[in-house]
C-alpha cells in the first residue's frame, strides 16, 4: 500500500416514508452463509435498514420531463450475496441503518454504477452494516441518472447528493439531536458524485422545497474509494463520462465536471482509496485530484494499494492487504475531529 498525504509528503508502507419499490432482498445461499459466517466485514447480511424514505416529496426536479419506471435489477456475484442495481430511479431515496452504539458520527454512502445504475448492497448496505458497529449511524443513497432526459442534465445527481446531505443534517438531528461529524463516501461514479458535492456544495441546483433545504449540503469530510474523477483526460472511464456528459462533449463541459479542475478553497478534508491493478477506473483518477488538492492547500491524503482490482466494497478484503481499508478511513476521521471509533 502506498500512503501520500498533502502538506506532510509522501509515506510508503508494504503490502500491497418507506419506498414500495424498495423490495428486501432474497435470501442468503449456502455459499453465502458460508462467505458471511468466516467474513468479519460482511456483517449482519440479513439486517433490513431501520428507514426508507424519498427525498423529495414532491416528486423529484424535472420528474414531469421522464417517462421511467424505477426498478431493480439481481446481479450475479461470486460471493453468492444478495446484489440489486437500481436503474431509471425516478424517486432518489435515503437507506437509514441506525447505530446501536452511536459515538456522534454520521456517514452518507454513495454508491457507484457508472452513471448508468446504482448498486444497492455491494457498495450501499454491506458498508452501512459494517460502520455502523463502530458508532457510525449510516444513510445510503440511491441518485438519479443524469442521461435519462432530466432537464438538469449532468446537475441531476447532484441535486439529489446536495438535497440527500441536507436530509441526513436534519434526520440525524431528529434522531440525535444534532449532526456535527457528517462524512460522505462515494464508490467509482458514486466517488465521482460524492467529490462534486464536496466540491459544488453550495452551488444553486434546484429550488428550495422546505426548511431542510436551509442546512449546509457541504460534509465534514469526504472519502472517495476509487472513484472515477476525471473527464477531460486519456484516463477517463469513458461510459461514465457518457452516462454523465453525454456523446460529444465540449471541453468547458469535461471541465467542469472534473473532479482534478473544481478544488473549491472550502472543499472538505479528503480521503482517497485506489487499487494499483484497477484496470476500470485506473489510479490516474485519484493521483490527479491528490495533486490538484495538495496545490489548493486542503488536507488530503492518498492510499494506493498493489492489489484489488475495482468495485470490491467489503467483499474478498478479509484476509488480504485491503482489509485495512475501512480502518484507515475511520483513523483518518477521527484524527481529523470526529469521534473516536469503538466496537
Amino acid at each position: 500500500m502506498i500512503g501520500m498525504s498533502s502538506r506532510r509528503g509522501f509515506l510508503i508502507t508494504s503490502s500491497a416514508l418507506v419506498l414500495a419499490a424498495c423490495v428486501a432482498p432474497a435470501g442468503l445461499t449456502e455459499d453465502a452463509v458460508t462467505t458471511v459466517t468466516n467474513d468479519p466485514f460482511l456483517v449482519d447480511i440479513d439486517r433490513q435498514p431501520d428507514e426508507v424514505f424519498t427525498i423529495w416529496p414532491n416528486g423529484a426536479p424535472g420528474l414531469e420531463a421522464v417517462d421511467l419506471e424505477e426498478h431493480f435489477v439481481a446481479r450475479d456475484n461470486a460471493f453468492g450475496l444478495p446484489d440489486r442495481a437500481a436503474r431509471d430511479v425516478t424517486a432518489p431515496t435515503l437507506t437509514y441503518f441506525r447505530s446501536e452504539n452511536y459515538n456522534g458520527n454520521t456517514m452518507l454512502l454513495i454508491p457507484g454504477g457508472g452513471y448508468r445504475h446504482v448498486v444497492v448492497e455491494k457498495e450501499g448496505w454491506e458498508g452501512a452494516r459494517y460502520f455502523n458497529q463502530f458508532g457510525y449511524d449510516v444513510y445510503v443513497l440511491t441518485y438519479r441518472l443524469p442521461f435519462q432526459g432530466w432537464p438538469a442534465g449532468p446537475e441531476t445527481p447532484l441535486q439529489d447528493a446536495q438535497r440527500a446531505t441536507r436530509l441526513v443534517r436534519q434526520h440525524g438531528s431528529a434522531e440525535r439531536g444534532s449532526v456535527e461529524n457528517l462524512l460522505v463516501m462515494g464508490f467509482s461514479a458514486g466517488g465521482h458524485l460524492a467529490g462534486t458535492l464536496s466540491q459544488k456544495f453550495d452551488e444553486l441546483t434546484y429550488e428550495p422545497v422546505d426548511a431542510a433545504d436551509e442546512l449546509s449540503a457541504r460534509p465534514d469530510l469526504s472519502v472517495l474509494v476509487y472513484p472515477v474523477a476525471l473527464m477531460n483526460s486519456p484516463n477517463v472511464h469513458a461510459g461514465s463520462r457518457q452516462n454523465l456528459l453525454g456523446d460529444e462533449p465540449s471541453v468547458e463541459l469535461m471541465d467542469a465536471w472534473d473532479l482534478s479542475k473544481n478544488v473549491d478553497a472550502n472543499s472538505p478534508p479528503l480521503f482517497l482509496l485506489h487499487a494499483l491493478d484497477d484496470q476500470s477506473v485506473v489510479m490516474e483518477n485519484s493521483m490527479e485530484v491528490m495533486q490538484a488538492y495538495r496545490e489548493a492547500d486542503i488536507p488530503a491524503v492518498l492510499h494506493i494499494f498493489e492489489h484489488g482490482g475495482h468495485g470490491f466494497g467489503m467483499r474478498g478484503i478479509y484476509e488480504t492487504p485491503l482489509e485495512d481499508w475501512p480502518g484507515l478511513v475511520m483513523n483518518w476521521a477521527t484524527s481529523n475531529g470526529f469521534s473516536p471509533s469503538e466496537h
